[in-house]
């Protein structure tokens, strides 16, 4: 086992940046393993932006157009793993755009509704696909907070790492409303449906190591050794990757997420967005205020309790 670390951490010094450097979403490449490390880089809060889920698409189309190979150093190299991450400490993603929400919702601008959530499929159907490359695996490593739209994706991949810290959960219903974008489809095929259903419901955030209990999270990790960890497992599997890949994909064959089944989804929350109250924008706006809080070092610790707090 320690062998397996110590051969791991080598690989720190090889990821070297590439892409575009003004991006919200910047990404590394470690040719000794064929892993991509993504990072969710965005500006202001933590949240899906329409600018964050942008530049994601233009990294990751560019992905898919070269068949599952990358462009690095003027050569295409063959992409194995790709690793998903945040560089905002404490946070993975904080999830949808809320304060984008609330003015569509009271505008009752359902086609930018529509076209936020569509593009949050653009970019969670091919992460769900592994890029249309049934031998590239993905994983998230959630190293701090992930509510909503951030628990949707890191859901989207075959392996999920959280350090011991981290929470994850939906807090949607709390503004009477629910996570459209795959949680049901994901959760549910990961621990059944009505499990899935209760975990919804409840809006509670989970600490990572009762998702780790639950089956959600594959591997807890240790605060600040995620990224070790991610490493580790890498290089424990490498040799048997392509096994590992093909059961990954076994389980989308017989379990399959299809684009037709989240298109549906998302449009039954577009309609459910536009019947919400005054008083669940409310909860929303305490919600944002809570994010801007975290955003700027304040301690707080629990967005959700913290808003509904604010509502008492």
């Amino acid at each position: 086992m320690n062998q397996l670390r110590e051969a791991s951490l080598t690989n720190t010094g090889l990821r070297t940046p590439y892409g575009k450097t003004n991006s919200q979403f910047s990404a590394e490449f470690d040719p000794s393993t064929g892993a991509i490390w993504g990072y969710f880089n965005p500006k202001g809060t933590a949240c899906f932006s329409l600018g964050l889920l942008k530049d994601i698409r233009n990294h990751d189309s560019a992905l898919e157009t070269n068949a599952g190979h990358v462009n690095f150093e003027g050569a295409m190299h063959k992409v194995n793993y790709y690793v998903m991450a945040s560089r905002t400490p404490r946070v993975f993603n904080l999830g949808g755009d809320l304060a984008l929400f609330v003015l569509l919702i009271k505008s009752r601008d359902r086609e930018a509704l529509l076209h936020y959530a569509k593009l949050c499929i653009d970019n969670m159907y091919p992460k769900i696909m592994n890029f249309f490359r049934p031998d590239l695996t993905t994983i998230s490593l959630v190293q701090g907070d992930a509510l909503g739209g951030g628990f949707e994706c890191a859901l989207s991949s075959d392996v999920i790492v959280a350090e011991e810290s981290a929470q994850m959960g939906l807090p949607e219903i709390l503004f009477n409303l629910f996570p459209g974008m795959g949680a049901y489809s994901l959760l549910a095929r990961r621990i059944g449906m009505r499990a899935a259903e209760d975990m919804i419901l409840s809006g509670k955030i989970l600490p990572a190591a009762e998702l780790h209990r639950l089956g959600i999270v594959d591997i807890l990790a240790r605060d600040g050794e995620g990224e070790a960890a991610v490493q580790q497992w890498i290089a424990s599997t490498y040799k048997r990757r392509n096994g590992y890949a093909a059961v990954y994909r076994a389980r989308q064959l017989a379990n399959p997420v299809t684009r037709a089944e989240l298109d549906a989804i998302v449009e039954t929350w577009v309609d459910a967005a536009l019947r919400i109250e005054d008083r669940d924008l409310k909860m929303m706006g305490r919600i944002v205020r809570a994010q801007m809080r975290r955003m700027a070092g304040e301690a707080v610790t629990d967005i959700t309790a913290e808003a509904l707090a604010a509502s008492a």
